[in-house]
């Protein structure tokens, strides 16, 4: 499996649309798909998800707030958390389960608390108000072997940017879906996505 850093995040999307989708995703080189838990019947597409495409994709949840919910994730066939704050609880139980624990933080101490709690990335989130300087200037702190990536504002067209200040992959929302968007939208889409990350990467 190719791995490139990018997270496909479908939020809103329904079971009954979500292989079309995941299919789209993983064709156009987009391998890592996360089903926020709320979106309608989350867990049945993230189940529906990783059934499918169990050897070609790794399927996660985002908007994890719970114990409870990392252990219905795990049950449901999920390999990573996303989860929208540093909450120790959500990660140190992602991580006893062995699950890849990616929490958002937007302030050194979040990042700390995270890091120290087992996290396996962070995600900045709402990348948008921290932008490529607060990013940079937090990495300068940061261990240097923990992965971050932009989430929220972060599209093809600023990836160098977020590249630059030490990001080594982006979360994409509504930038790669929207709810009721054609599986051909969404490879379209992607396939942008995957040019512009791999441009980035190599430069």
């Amino acid at each position: 499996m190719t791995h490139r850093h990018i997270i496909a995040i479908l939020r809103g999307i329904t079971p009954k649309e979500t292989i079309a989708v995941c299919e789209a995703l993983v064709a156009a080189g987009i391998n890592r798909i996360e089903v926020p838990l709320n979106s309608p019947e989350a867990l049945t597409s993230i189940s529906l998800a990783s059934n499918t495409l169990a050897d070609k994709a790794e399927i996660g949840a985002g908007t994890v707030l719970s114990k409870k919910q990392v252990w219905a994730v795990a049950d449901a066939g999920g390999t990573f958390i996303v989860s929208p704050d540093a909450n120790k609880s959500v990660i140190e139980e992602t991580v006893r389960i062995q699950l890849e624990s990616y929490p958002g933080v937007m302030t050194p101490t979040e990042a700390f608390r995270a890091i120290k709690a087992g996290a396996t990335g962070l995600k900045f989130f709402p990348a948008e108000v921290l932008g490529p300087k607060g990013i940079k200037a937090m990495k300068a702190v940061l261990p240097p072997d923990i992965p971050l990536y932009a989430v929220g504002g972060a599209n093809p067209d600023n990836f160098v940017e977020y590249f630059a200040a030490g990001c080594v992959g982006f979360g994409l929302g509504t930038y790669l879906y929207k709810p009721g968007m054609s599986a051909d939208d969404v490879a379209e889409r992607a396939r942008i996505a995957v040019a512009a990350y791999d441009k980035g990467a190599s430069e």
